[in-house]
């Protein structure tokens, strides 16, 4: 038997629907050791994710140990790795991790201080808790991906589609505060007033036609388009209106679609238009050369929200972490209609 400390857990053996109480189970698991340049983290508060959905939708077969999910964690770092050089015990870190590791949704939690950044100071943990992946899927999208620059002089304009969802609710403000105009897509009137209240300039709604709404609020085409939901389905309308020699980034893969098919990338052609992925696990799955950029990002990330110039998404907290919390939070996520982010807190 081990004599290490065993800790608070939250963890599937297999996919199991939501409604049954073993599709996320409370566990006592052993508390790890940081080796390397991880830290050891003690997790103040988690988010939940589509990610966090997907992952636990494909672990679905009976797994010896469970699988531990949570890609969205503020903390406060217990112990450092004998190679750490970026924190020391005590500072307070926001991070979103690596989903070829066990997720956060324990009380504490191994992390590469490569890819965590100091907590926004102006933010409690919960708020914190709400940014790390959509605010790093929605900076890579847009600067990494679509080479938007941090200030842009023409007036250039970009489509997010989804604007009212976690990554929708940062891409938003981040490209308001690079110069573009922003458009974001929204269908109900809760979702409108929140796109429009984290800063889109106009609104359309995503389950009519683009070209014929552009139009009507004065574009013919955009420059840029952010796509946050169903690829698949949204790609002739993509295609319809994106500018000559514009740029199209999604985070949704084909297999993700609610409509078989694929993506005709053909209809680009004739425009020479840029399409390209954005994944913000990329960096930490293959231990990308510039994996840090991700440490470099969350802290520019907590200056702007500490200057004033960036506001958490946080819509939602509940208290405490826990399974049936948990489940809770992931039905509401599988309906698609979540509006900004849901934020557990203390275990």
């Amino acid at each position: 038997m081990s004599n290490r400390q065993k800790m608070k857990a939250v963890g599937a053996y297999r996919y199991l629907p939501l409604s049954d109480p073993e599709s996320l189970v409370d566990l006592h698991i052993e508390k790890p050791a940081p080796t390397g340049r991880d830290l050891l983290v003690e997790v103040k508060a988690v988010s939940v994710n589509p990610a966090d959905l997907d992952i636990r939708e494909k672990n679905n077969y009976e797994a010896e140990s469970p699988k531990i999910l949570g890609w969205d964690v503020a903390g406060i770092v217990e112990q450092v790795g004998p190679e750490c050089q970026l924190f020391k015990p005590g500072d307070e870190i926001f991070y979103a991790g690596s989903v070829a590791r066990a997720g956060g949704n324990s009380e504490f939690h191994l992390v590469d201080e490569r890819i965590a950044g100091n907590k926004p100071k102006s933010l409690d943990f919960a708020q914190a808790a709400a940014l790390p992946l959509t605010s790093l899927t929605a900076w890579e999208g847009l600067f990494d991906r679509l080479g938007i620059s941090h200030s842009v002089e023409e007036n250039e304009s970009i489509l997010i589609i989804g604007a009212a969802g976690g990554v929708g609710s940062i891409a938003t403000q981040l490209a308001k505060l690079a110069g573009l105009t922003v458009i974001g897509t929204a269908s109900r009137p809760e979702s409108v007033q929140w796109a429009k209240e984290h800063g889109a300039d106009f609104t359309i709604n995503h389950n009519s036609p683009f070209a014929p709404q552009l139009k009507e609020i004065g574009f013919e085409t955009v420059d840029y388009i952010f796509c946050l939901n169903d690829t698949v389905q949204h790609f002739a309308n993509m295609a319809e209106v994106i500018a000559p020699q514009g740029k199209i980034c999604s985070i949704v893969p084909v297999a993700k679609s609610s409509q078989a098919g694929s993506l005709d990338m053909d209809l680009l052609f004739s425009k020479s238009v840029t399409f390209v992925w954005e994944l913000m696990f990329t960096r930490s799955m293959y231990q990308t050369k510039d994996m840090i950029k991700q440490h470099d990002i969350l802290n520019q990330l907590a200056e702007l929200i500490d200057n004033g110039k960036l506001k958490t998404t946080l819509a939602e907290r509940l208290e405490p972490i826990n399974a049936a919390n948990l489940r809770l939070v992931h039905e509401k996520m599988e309906t698609g209609r979540s509006i900004g982010k849901i934020v557990l807190e203390n275990f």
